[in-house]
């Protein structure tokens, strides 16, 4: 894994969680579906950070880890299946399984059949939005992006 992988999973990360996921907050607030809005500058314990910054330094974190798997999960689903997989389902379970117990809410917020819902919906634009990013961040940074099989390669341009 080299050191631009993992940084530009780390900006792809932040970036999707900025734009991406606050963007569907943002949408799904303004249609009366979440009571709160998104880009929230309001402070977080223990550092007074917003909770914007916040939630996109996870994200960069969580953006780290998609760098990382992003081969395995494209080769055997696909890149944007791959970031919807990845979104749906290691962020959710942390969610769901350490952040709230850790918060002393209930393991899954209480499983109500709406949250849970809006976590995957949420957390998947969150991966898809990452896997984007990345993509366009490896071609950015030189490292290219391995072509479909449709695509002609360079041997047989001449």
């Amino acid at each position: 894994m080299t050191p631009t992988r993992i940084a530009v999973g780390l900006v792809a990360g932040f970036l999707a969680v900025l734009t991406f996921q606050s963007g569907l907050v943002a949408i799904l607030h303004a249609a009366g579906a979440v009571p709160f809005a998104p880009w929230s500058l309001a402070p977080v314990p223990p550092f007074g950070v917003p909770r914007s910054l916040s939630a996109a330094f996870w994200g960069g974190l969580w953006g780290v880890a998609y760098a990382l798997l992003e081969p395995r999960l494209t080769a055997r689903l696909g890149w944007w299946p791959g970031g919807l997989a990845f979104g749906a389902v290691l962020p959710v379970l942390v969610l769901w399984f350490v952040v709230m117990p850790l918060k002393g809410q209930p393991v899954g917020g209480g499983f109500a059949p709406s949250g849970v819902l809006l976590a995957i919906v949420v957390h998947a634009v969150f991966g898809l939005g990452t896997a984007l990013v990345f993509r366009f961040g490896l071609r950015l940074a030189g490292r290219g992006v391995p072509r479909s099989p449709a695509a002609p390669s360079d041997r047989s341009r001449g």
